[in-house]
């Protein structure tokens, strides 16, 4: 089996009107309408061995320890994956990580419907946020919470099942898909105390895009980087994959604002922080296919959703409040790596990674857990 990185990497015209789009234009576009979409790739052919990223290189790479982890990181997907739980093992053991299973009370998975069906993309989807979840923050628990279908009633459903367990510390959605003209009234869902909500900001590259968009959800862009010979970052640039812009319903947030974001022209804009998401330079996964199973190379900014819940669960700190706070501080080189350079698209400025902040890696790649 073999796959490439498709037309999904090609920057659309029609998707990147959406950076400034009016409001008025999407009025017949609503949330009843909505279905989300993993934004996942897969790179190469599937092997018997692990070929892409190990736990231990993007560690290295992003300056996060190599154990830890608190309380329950929740993954929101959709449709069954009936292997997930095996399928970590046999991660877990490839890499030398704790077993994490429903005996030892690690792991759990929570069908929001009785006989949901899966899907091989949402399955592939489960797979990677699953595992590196659990490999970025070892220690922690992983609460997979499986929505009926990929309709945005029944992704919100099982976010609210997420939000009702009270040792919830980060809520990763590694899934999204267009703005629409009533996203503003689904706010409340991200205004749980004491969960930090974290999305992946898209595949297509120019556009905003929902749940990223909403300002009380982290937006997580792309980039592409380089590790050399002895495991340290040797490069990183933004992602022409890489989903970001300006909202065009959600008002400028007070963290935005007092950063003071250029052309944001008062509205919302992401990603806010960015991680590896090239699948060229992309992350091993196991994942069963049938009988037989096997690794694959996966990438897609899906990868940094679950990734940047997992620093949440190691440092209790990772919140957009605080990531615009030290990238204004003095010190901002010791909580990112600023990317200035790579595009998303041919839209000029907002197509650009630069210095500070932009609209293609927002703040920059983590250095820490502590922010």
């Amino acid at each position: 089996m073999k796959r490439t990185i498709t037309s999904l990497l090609i920057i659309n015209v029609a998707i990147i009107s959406f950076i400034m789009l009016p409001a008025t234009s999407l009025a017949s576009y609503r949330f009843g309408t909505f279905k989300a979409k993993p934004p996942i790739h897969v790179y190469g052919a599937v092997s018997k061995t692990p070929v892409g990223l190990s736990p231990a290189q993007i560690k290295t790479a992003y300056h996060l320890p190599a154990t830890g982890g608190h309380g329950t990181i929740a993954i929101i997907g959709a449709y069954d994956d009936a292997t997930i739980e095996s399928d970590l093992g046999t991660f877990s053991k490839a890499f030398g990580l704790p077993a994490c299973t429903t005996a030892n009370k690690c792991f759990e998975k929570h069908l929001m419907a009785a006989g949901t069906k899966s899907d091989t993309n949402w399955a592939m989807e489960t797979s990677l946020d699953v595992e590196w979840a659990h490999a970025i923050a070892p220690s922690a628990k992983i609460l997979l919470v499986a929505a009926k279908t990929q309709s945005g009633q029944n992704l919100l459903d099982a976010l609210d099942y997420a939000t009702k367990q009270q040792d919830v510390v980060a809520v990763s959605m590694s899934w999204g898909g267009p703005e629409f003209s009533d996203e503003t009234t689904l706010d409340s869902h991200f205004q749980v105390a004491g969960k930090t909500f974290f999305a992946s900001s898209g595949d297509n590259g120019a556009g905003a895009s929902w749940p990223a968009a909403s300002p009380y959800v982290v937006a997580v862009g792309g980039t592409s980087l380089t590790i050399s010979k002895s495991g340290t970052l040797s490069s990183e640039k933004g992602w022409v994959g890489s989903g970001g812009g300006v909202s065009a319903y959600e008002s400028e947030p007070s963290f935005q604002s007092g950063y003071s974001i250029a052309k944001a022209n008062g509205k919302r804009s992401i990603p806010d922080v960015a991680y590896d998401a090239d699948p060229t330079s992309g992350f091993s996964i196991y994942r069963s296919s049938g009988k037989t199973g096997g690794w694959y190379v996966v990438g897609g900014t899906s990868a940094g959703a679950p990734q940047w819940a997992a620093i949440q669960s190691l440092g209790l700190s990772a919140n957009d409040k605080n990531f615009y706070a030290d990238k204004s501080s003095s010190s901002s080189a010791d909580y990112f790596n600023d990317i200035t350079s790579g595009s998303n698209g041919d839209c000029g400025y907002y197509c650009t990674a630069r210095k500070h902040s932009d609209y293609v890696t927002g703040l920059g790649t983590p250095r820490t857990v502590k922010f």
